[in-house]
């Protein structure tokens, strides 16, 4: 195994990165032909790499690529399921399954024993999030569980040159697929060359941000050897290793070129009759439906179809949307052990209840019906039930620190297609009047039950980018100081209602759109008393709550007024930017200036020039990615940061409290505290293959 180096080490230092959102789910297509597993070559003895230390809620601070180093070699353990399977003649040996250095995994708690049947649950039909979280963080690089450090996964090793211009990454001799084919560069390659590069798969280019540099410099693949991959980028791209540890890094490694090419244009010459017969309009769609992006769905084709190989610790064997189940079962060609040499994962499948209602999965899990969760039930407001049903029940909670730095975000349209409505947005002190109106206090003590405090939009103070300017200006609950600032941005005439007139004699209203139904029900709570505050300075603001594909619609579209939002951001503050700087489709107050930033990245809405600041801030962060000097990066996303707390882009309400999750009390190896967040996909990073049963 390549070792990394001092100075590679120091090269490869980097900033931590996380957030949250879900994603969804399809009716699956015809299950397709799949090739008999072969069975591979036997390998030599394994060696061991450590993966990530005892977990803590530890904030994250600078990370590093830390390299793995060899274990003593030890005799291979199996699952008796898979032992008998042995004996059949139905699987090869175990020694023969595993890479010739499988990556060794080290326990919360103890080394578990095999056997018995994880219990959760799976929220509507687009509850794919949970399923990332769960069976599917497996890629290239991950995170630790304190996620401090960035730790090779199924990369053997990493190496960068000391310009972050070229990674070269080793994978794990002998690795194969859930159905025993090999796993080598080659389906790198093929997700690079004939997938993400293929025009008629994605006719607008490389949208992986993290794949370009530059002006949009699209990076090279390259295959060097069956163990070998370059990715070159012809500009630095100093975050690419951790993008690739976020849920986006996935996609270099779901790409099983042995499985796919049947359904591919480029190997296939009858895959057009092949589309026709399982109904699909052409070869594109079938490709798509049997691996890739499920065409007219948010998601991918991971979740519909079981037949696609994995190199995930269990394997769907059921697709979602069928039925009331997901059940994933055990991987036997997985690739992880524990220090004792017993093939992970410990338990032998994960059932997933699909459930259309949150109070039922409520009550399921205070019978004691679900083994482990931390998503849906998990709210402030329910902590207390649970807590007083613990003994009854037979399960304990453990605790989640939200990478959240705001409970709830207000984003006025600064670009509104409106030129009167964009000229009292932009307007900094008609913001300001505003965010000094609300009562915040009130709005803690009521919504969220006296947890949390006042705050903007700013890092958590646990980061080491935490900017007190900008998380805490304007919080001071002050009419008198919103009347004043309201009245300083050119709005003081009102109406015979007492509401403020506008730039042309209008009364200034408008409306806030938030999501309807059990998504996020605190937030029209919220907003409820936010219009009592404005009311009460002459503004007149009317809550709209709707769908949550429909907001999406509209705010993408740049058709909305405002818009309220969580607050990504907290933690991984170089990676979730979306409130510091118009940087993705998500910064709700600037889709235009964002769209002018990243042409392709919002389609729907018209690009608009911002103005100089923000394109300072656009120059900063490029910077950032163009460096693999953490240090430099560090700096350069200070001096964004200082500009975001002058341009008060939207307003924020408060910083979340700590959150919690359950595990039943024989349910094992869940650390006492993790993170909660979504590019550190909670609870991956903390190992689910090396939870067990007693």
């Amino acid at each position: 195994m390549n070792a990394i180096t001092r100075r590679q080490f120091l090269q490869l230092s980097v900033i931590v990165g996380s957030s949250a959102l879900a994603a969804a789910c399809a009716a699956p297509g015809p299950p397709p032909p799949t090739p008999a597993p072969v069975a591979p070559r036997p390998t030599a003895a394994p060696t061991a790499v450590p993966a990530a230390g005892p977990t803590a809620a530890a904030a994250p601070t600078q990370a590093v690529v830390t390299a793995p180093t060899q274990a003593a070699p030890g005799r291979l353990q199996e699952a008796p399921q898979l032992a008998e399977l042995v004996k059949q003649g139905k699987l090869p040996p175990v020694e023969q399954r595993l890479p010739a250095n499988p990556l060794m995994v080290q326990p919360v708690e103890t080394a578990g024993t095999y056997g018995g049947d994880w219990r959760t649950a799976l929220l509507g039909g687009q509850d794919t999030a949970w399923l990332v979280r769960t069976i599917a963080y497996e890629n290239l690089m991950r995170w630790d569980r304190d996620w401090k450090k960035l730790v090779p996964n199924i990369a053997e090793s990493v190496e960068s040159n000391p310009d972050a211009t070229q990674f070269t990454f080793k994978l794990r001799k002998g690795m194969r697929w859930s159905d025993g084919q090999p796993f080598t560069a080659d389906d790198l390659a093929f997700w690079y060359e004939d997938v993400l590069t293929n025009t008629e798969l994605n006719p607008g280019g490389i949208q992986w941000d993290w794949m370009k540099t530059g002006n949009d410099q699209p990076g090279k693949v390259t295959k060097v050897d069956d163990v070998t991959v370059v990715f070159k980028f012809a500009r630095p791209n100093g975050l690419l290793l951790s993008r690739l540890a976020t849920p986006d890094g996935a996609a270099p490694t779901r790409y099983p070129r042995h499985y796919l090419q049947q359904f591919h244009k480029k190997y296939n010459p009858d895959v057009d009759r092949l589309a026709s017969a399982s109904g699909t309009n052409d070869w594109v769609s079938l490709f798509r439906q049997k691996g890739d992006q499920v065409p007219g769905t948010p998601y991918d084709a991971r979740w519909s179809n079981p037949e696609l190989p994995v190199l995930t610790g269990w394997v769907l064997t059921t697709a979602y949307g069928e039925g009331s189940r997901v059940i994933a079962e055990r991987n036997p060609y997985f690739w992880k052990i524990d220090p004792d040499g017993r093939q992970l994962p410990y338990l032998d499948r994960v059932i997933y209840d699909v459930m259309q209602d949150k109070e039922v999965l409520t009550l399921k899990a205070l019978n004691g019906e679900i083994d482990m969760m931390s998503r849906h039930f998990n709210t402030l407001q329910n902590k207390a039930v649970f807590t007083d049903n613990m003994d009854k029940a037979r399960f304990h909670m453990f605790e989640t620190v939200p990478s959240s730095m705001n409970t709830m975000v207000i984003a006025l349209n600064l670009t509104h297609k409106d030129p009167v409505m964009r000229q009292i947005f932009q307007n900094k002190n008609f913001r300001i009047g505003l965010s000094h109106a609300i009562n915040r206090k009130q709005i803690i003590d009521l919504v969220y039950l006296g947890q949390g405090e006042p705050y903007q939009l700013g890092p958590r103070p646990q980061s080491p980018l935490y900017n007190e300017k900008l998380a805490r200006q304007y919080t001071e609950y002050d009419v008198d100081k919103a009347n004043q600032f309201l009245d300083q941005a050119g709005y003081t005439q009102r109406d015979g209602d007492g509401f403020r007139l506008g730039p042309k004699g209008q009364r200034i209203s408008f409306q806030v759109e938030t999501t309807a139904g059990a998504l996020n029900p605190e937030w029209t709570d919220a907003l409820k008393l936010v219009q009592d505050d404005w009311k009460a300075v002459g503004i007149d603001m009317q809550i709209k709550p709707e769908d949550r594909s429909l907001l999406y619609t509209r705010k993408n579209a740049n058709d909305h007024d405002a818009v309220v939002w969580g607050g990504d951001g907290g933690l991984e503050v170089m990676l979730e930017t979306r409130w510091y700087f118009p940087s993705t489709n998500e910064s709700n107050y600037a889709e235009a200036w964002f769209t002018w930033y990243n042409p392709g990245g919002n389609p729907t809405a018209t690009a608009e020039e911002p103005p100089d600041p923000v394109k300072q801030q656009m120059k900063l962060y490029d910077q950032i990615k163009a460096t693999g000097d953490n240090q430099k990066q560090q700096e350069l996303m200070k001096q964004l940061l200082d500009i975001s707390a002058d341009q008060f882009f939207a307003i924020g309400m408060s910083l979340p409290a700590n959150t919690w999750g359950l595990a039943k009390n024989n349910f094992h190896n869940v650390p006492k505290s993790m993170p909660d967040a979504w590019l550190y996909p909670s609870p991956g990073p903390t190992d689910p293959p090396q939870y067990f049963m007693a």
